[in-house]
């Protein structure tokens, strides 16, 4: 058993519904069940190396569980071993802040420290492990790309909001007999795309693991108007690319853990089946919605599962772990296996297979 008396926890990344779920988890349990004491760590990485660190007792948390975003903070922006610094002459450069954070750590007692994050803020959460933190990590993103855990929070709240887009698309689009193009989240993977899309009742589904052919998806819409439906759902996720094409980059940013920010696919795909149908067709990007908003019941019980978890492993003494669904357990893995890969929709699944036989095409 782990003789830790006081941890930290904080939340990095992109923000999405169920951090604050965890927070509360983490909190309830370390001081109710087990008599710790639990302190947040505001802002992510960027708050650890700073010291901007405060406690947290079950009143902090009072009321937070059907609230979006998390009431710790977070960034993106703070890579802890590539952080911006200034030298001995002022001049800002970047710096491994390890000593910092060690530092930090001891001054305010934390034992053990729980990082609520996605792919890249378990990266560092692992790094930090190798050098000596004892870490738990708790998977959250709304893209579903961890392949260490069946599902993260947050993905079902994600794809109740672009599936409540595409129900609304739905009229418009009929009234209109246009072709209605929605632009999904999901970086690299398709799962958001994948899920809304079949439970909205797209006609078109363009996701990362399958590239499309326009000709292909301009078949699907012919076929649809030649039975008279003058209107057709295209979801786009926002790293589908064309066959021998590349995914539309937004911009290019000074983010270390992710440089790339995608997005434009889908006016592209608009505005091409729009000059090769030679239909009326509009576009839109979901954006953060996706990630704001009262989680679904599925995110918070999942949430508060692993947050709960993450303090039973710090008990237990099992630290550089990540906690993860594994059906119907909540459970864990060694951190360095949670970031080992990332999870992509797997084209042959029986998922795909569904949506194939209710006549979605993935424009192949």
């Amino acid at each position: 058993m782990s003789a830790v008396k006081r941890i930290g926890v904080l939340t990095g990344g992109g923000d999405c519904p169920g951090l604050n779920a965890v927070i509360r988890a983490v909190v309830k349990t370390a001081v109710n069940r087990y008599d710790l004491e639990v302190m947040g760590i505001n802002d992510g990485f960027e708050g650890l190396i700073q010291g901007w660190i405060r406690p947290l007792t079950p009143a902090d948390v009072v009321g937070i569980l059907p609230r979006g975003g998390t009431i710790l903070g977070t960034t993106n922006r703070a890579n802890p071993f590539q952080y911006p610094w200034p030298d001995e002459h002022g001049i800002i450069k970047p710096r491994d802040c390890t000593d910092v954070i060690l530092a930090n750590l001891e001054r305010y007692g934390i034992e053990a420290l729980i990082v609520i994050g996605g792919d890249g803020s378990l990266k560092v959460a692992k790094e930090l492990a190798d050098r000596g933190v004892k870490v738990i990590g708790v998977p959250k993103t709304i893209d579903n790309d961890l392949n260490a855990t069946d599902v993260t929070f947050g993905f079902d709240t994600a794809v109740s909001t672009a599936t409540d887009a595409l129900d609304k698309l739905h009229t418009t689009a009929e009234s209109h007999h246009r072709v209605m193009v929605l632009e999904v989240m999901g970086r690299y993977a398709g799962w958001i795309a994948l899920h809304a899309g079949i439970a909205g009742g797209a006609d078109v589904i363009l996701i990362p693991e399958i590239p499309y052919d326009l000709a292909s998806v301009c078949a699907k819409i012919f076929s649809r108007a030649e039975q008279g439906k003058k209107f057709s759902l295209v979801v786009v996720a926002e790293g589908a690319r064309p066959k021998d094409g590349e995914m539309v980059v937004a911009e290019y940013t000074d983010d270390t853990f992710d440089p790339i920010k995608l997005g434009g696919i889908g006016k592209k795909v608009a505005d091409d089946i729009a000059r090769e149908c030679a239909v009326e067709t509009r576009s839109l990007v979901l954006g953060h919605l996706q990630r704001g908003g009262s989680p679904s019941a599925f995110d918070r019980i999942l949430a508060t599962r692993f947050g709960a978890h993450a303090v039973k492993l710090v008990v237990e003494g099992k630290f550089n772990r990540m906690v993860c669904l594994n059906t119907p357990v909540v459970t864990s893995v060694d951190l360095a296996e949670a970031v080992r890969e990332m999870k992509a929709v797997d084209p042959n699944s029986d998922l795909v297979f569904a949506a194939r036989s209710v006549g979605i095409s993935f424009g192949d």
